[in-house]
């Protein structure tokens, strides 16, 4: 996901918060899919959004200012932001009200497996509909689209982010270990031990947060099997044990074995795993293109302005997923409650889907749409590099994890993964475990 997980705050001065039942009322879902284009009159009323962003985030500050101006023109309505301070609270809070019917008119999921659910009952409105209804679809990077879908292919989510996961790496550093670019993921563990033995720390890493090396536990699979492997292994119709998951778990073994992160990582949060890479103390950072105003700006010391480049995720020998297919996540999406779905709700998302690109773009970040960020004066040459690199984006997308598996199977290989790096459990402990908890877990859940 493209919010920094750690950083759930309070909402941003201005927003207005009431209680989360009093806004929403309990209302079934329709008996099928709802009219895209309800007739009727416009009633301008309060709507809610329920939602898990960073406060004085580029998304919540752009809907609030479109809001406002809806506001203008419609006596009467308010967008009321509904937060939650951490992501688990959220989870916990957005499934118990869908479970009561008690949704409000936009609330955030990832495409899970419950977000599917939902839509499979009438809960949600049909994006890639109303994004055909507007005429709008084509204006939408066809990655940030496809991250929203779910495995069937079918899209219930609106995209308001976009961002492109690179590994960001000190030219001076490598030089001085005598490492090049790797170019393929079976040569990172090498090349970080290089780096460690030069002295340097080869990857600065947020292990705080589960999901920064859950990005690693769906690399070598990535490469080997494209997405099929997760979609099966989630269901537990396939295995950690089978090749492309024990070829995973050796290869975070062996990247914990040369020393690939800095000691005590699993206690380091996102701010100070970036601080590591941007003092120079750590040779590579793999993050996102939303964090492109701390990464690609004069704001970072002169010698790694001179000395900052990116590359992509490598492919492996026999890659079934190409160099231009990685991880591009569009965060997580929006969703349109059918049950409260009326004639203001569809005339204020054209008005906010009209307006938001171009906004969004204004903030110097990538968005989900084609329209190309504004670049900020202080931008180094590699800011511009890393908004081309998006345009190069095709074919299958990497799904994190942590949105595919039942959450408490996630829960354990977030606590596992951790174990296995540290050198504290063996491989096949690790898959053993693993196998064990998708086959307690993973069935039931899908199936219910």
């Amino acid at each position: 996901m493209l919010l920094k997980r750690s950083q759930f705050l309070a909402l941003a001065a201005g927003a207005l918060v009431t209680p989360l039942v009093a806004s929403c009322g309990k209302s079934a879902a329709p008996s099928g899919p709802v009219d895209i284009d309800p007739k009727g009159e416009i009633k301008p009323r309060e709507i809610s959004w329920l939602l898990s962003r960073p406060a004085n985030g580029a998304v919540i500050d752009t809907m609030q200012e479109i809001a406002g101006e809806y506001a203008e023109e419609h006596a009467g309505f308010q967008l009321t932001l509904i937060t939650t301070p951490d992501r688990p609270s959220y989870i916990q809070k957005y499934e118990t009200l869908a479970a009561a019917n008690k949704l409000p008119e936009l609330f955030d999921t990832d495409a899970t497996p419950f977000a599917q659910k939902l839509a499979s009952q009438n809960k949600m409105v049909n994006i890639a509909d109303l994004l055909d209804h507007f005429g709008i679809t084509d204006q939408y990077r066809p990655s940030a689209l496809d991250y929203q879908r779910f495995d069937d292919g079918s899209l219930y989510m609106i995209p308001l982010e976009y961002g492109i996961e690179v590994f960001w790496y000190n030219k001076a550093l490598f030089k001085q270990a005598g490492v090049e670019v790797p170019a393929s993921l079976d040569d990172f563990p090498a090349a970080c031990k290089k780096l460690a033995d030069s002295g340097v720390t080869p990857i600065a890493l947020d292990g705080l947060d589960g999901w920064t090396l859950e990005r690693y536990v769906a690399y070598q699979p990535f490469r080997m099997e494209g997405e099929e492997y997760i979609k099966s292994l989630k269901k537990a119709e396939s295995t950690f044990a089978d090749e492309p998951g024990r070829k995973m778990a050796q290869w975070l073994h062996d990247l914990g074995s040369s020393g690939a992160f800095q000691e005590g990582f699993s206690s380091v949060g996102y701010a100070d795993a970036q601080s590591l890479f941007t003092s120079g103390k750590a040779a590579m950072y793999n993050i996102g293109t939303w964090e492109l105003p701390s990464l690609a700006t004069t704001e970072l010391s002169q010698d790694l302005q001179d000395n900052i480049g990116f590359f992509t995720l490598p492919t492996t020998a026999g890659s079934k997923t190409g160099a231009n297919e990685y991880v591009a996540p569009s965060g997580i999406g929006v969703a349109v409650n059918a049950s409260t779905y009326d004639p203001l709700v569809h005339d204020f998302l054209k008005f906010v889907l009209e307006r938001y690109p171009e906004k969004y773009a204004a903030t110097g970040l990538l968005g989900p749409t084609t329209i190309e960020p504004v670049v900020p004066d202080n931008a180094l040459p590699i800011y511009k590099e890393a908004i081309a690199e998006a345009a190069n984006v095709s074919g299958a997308a990497l799904m994190p994890w942590d949105t595919q598996l039942d959450p408490t199977t996630n829960t354990k290989l977030q606590q596992e993964q951790v174990l296995l790096v540290q050198g504290d459990i063996t491989v096949d402990e690790f898959v053993e475990t693993m196998d064990a908890a998708l086959t307690e877990n993973a069935s039931a859940y899908f199936n219910e």
